[in-house]
């Protein structure tokens, strides 16, 4: 078990688009919703992870991560996530001493970018790139889980709306 301690932004410039980062395809879907925790499956290169989240508790939660078969979690995404299935392409851009992973959505949330940080405790302090947006790290709608299951429209609280 780890500790998960994370920020989430928007993002307010495609930065991406400025060099050459590495990155990866997501395809992750979630099972329906406990009261304390969320249990998703998820398909990132050839890896397949099943992970179970803890409610969080402020930016920190605990998580959970299991390696599992890739043709499992293909069954799992079809048949247990049903709608609640997000695709996003992931940047790793280093910033300062620092990893930052930007997402760029497909789908239902095509044109919502969010940055995220890991840090090592919640009063870690890191600098901000100029092309982050604001701060969504304690705003439900912009967890993972809830843009797989209820994606924003087009122009929807997004800043700004980051279409090429």
């Amino acid at each position: 078990m780890k500790l998960e301690i994370e920020r989430k932004f928007l993002v307010a410039e495609p930065v991406w688009r400025r060099g050459i980062f590495p990155c990866t395809e997501i395809r992750q879907g979630y099972f329906s919703r406990g009261e304390d925790y969320s249990l998703r499956v998820r398909l990132q290169d050839n890896k397949a992870l099943l992970t179970i989240k803890g409610k969080p508790a402020g930016i920190t939660r605990r998580e959970f991560e299991y390696e599992i078969p890739q043709a499992e979690a293909e069954v799992l995404l079809q048949e247990f996530c049903l709608h609640r299935i997000i695709e996003k392409t992931r940047y790793f851009i280093p910033w300062q001493g620092f990893t930052w992973e930007v997402d760029e959505y497909h789908g239902g949330n095509r044109g919502l970018i969010t940055a995220e940080i890991e840090l090592p405790d919640e009063h870690t302090l890191f600098p901000r790139p100029d092309w982050l947006g604001p701060e969504v790290s304690n705003d439900p709608r912009y967890s993972n889980q809830n843009l797989a299951a209820n994606p924003m429209p087009p122009g929807d609280n997004r800043f700004p709306r980051n279409l090429p």
